[in-house]
């Protein structure tokens, strides 16, 4: 008996859309599970918007900060970052105040890629082959952003394993050797010890309340 064509399509379609649905879910598996292919992805992600978006960029500098919303913050344990900032102050800071210190310090790191990336115009991010990480709770990806006739700049992202969920997240950005949690450490410790918690997200809102005023390339 004769099957008829329109079950053969209709069956060739499921079989097609179940190895598509397979292939993505390995595709998201293995970038959950190796952080170097994870960062690759959401760099180039990123920067393929600002390129395809500069004309919006320039009409609208903050524009920006969506691009990172969308793009990069998934991906980054800031929550981990702000208590790492913190430090030894953490057991000081009123507890009413850290969700707003967080938040506050979500948008900082925010503002601060944004400035960062506004400048952005093609440069090249080429990563080194990292070990492997099946195993491992925390590691260090490397990387060199490299541009014509400038010298490489080295950069190390440093990630941490989610113990519940298990997906790998960036908490820290070391270029050329600067620890970006280090130095906002650094900046803010003094402002805590003396004026307390509140003088930093002060400091934070402020920044974090600028618009942005970018070139577009």
């Amino acid at each position: 008996m004769n099957t008829p064509l329109s079950k053969i399509i209709k069956n060739v379609s499921s079989v097609t859309l179940f190895l598509v649905t397979t292939l993505v879910a390995n595709a998201s598996y293995a970038e959950q599970n190796n952080p170097q292919l994870l960062l690759e992805k959401v760099t180039n992600t990123t920067f393929e918007r600002i390129e395809t978006e500069q004309q919006t960029i320039g009409s609208n500098p903050d524009h920006l900060r969506t691009i990172i919303e969308e793009e990069l913050m998934p991906h980054i344990d800031y929550k981990f970052a702000a208590f790492k900032v913190l430090g030894k102050h953490f057991r000081a800071v009123p507890k009413e105040q850290i969700p707003e210190f967080v938040e506050e310090f979500r948008q900082y790191l925010i503002s601060n890629f944004a400035v960062a990336l506004a400048s952005y115009g093609g440069q090249e991010l080429i990563f080194e082959p990292t070990r492997n990480s099946e195993e491992a709770k925390s590691i260090t990806v490397k990387a060199i952003i490299r541009e014509a006739e400038r010298p490489d700049i080295h950069i190390n992202f440093k990630l941490r394993k989610n113990k519940k969920t298990q997906e790998w997240k960036t908490y820290d950005l070391v270029a050329e050797g600067i620890s970006l949690l280090s130095s906002k450490q650094s900046e803010f410790a003094p402002m805590i010890r003396q004026q307390g918690i509140q003088a930093v997200i002060d400091v934070m809102k402020s920044q974090n309340s600028e618009p942005l005023s970018v070139a577009v390339n």
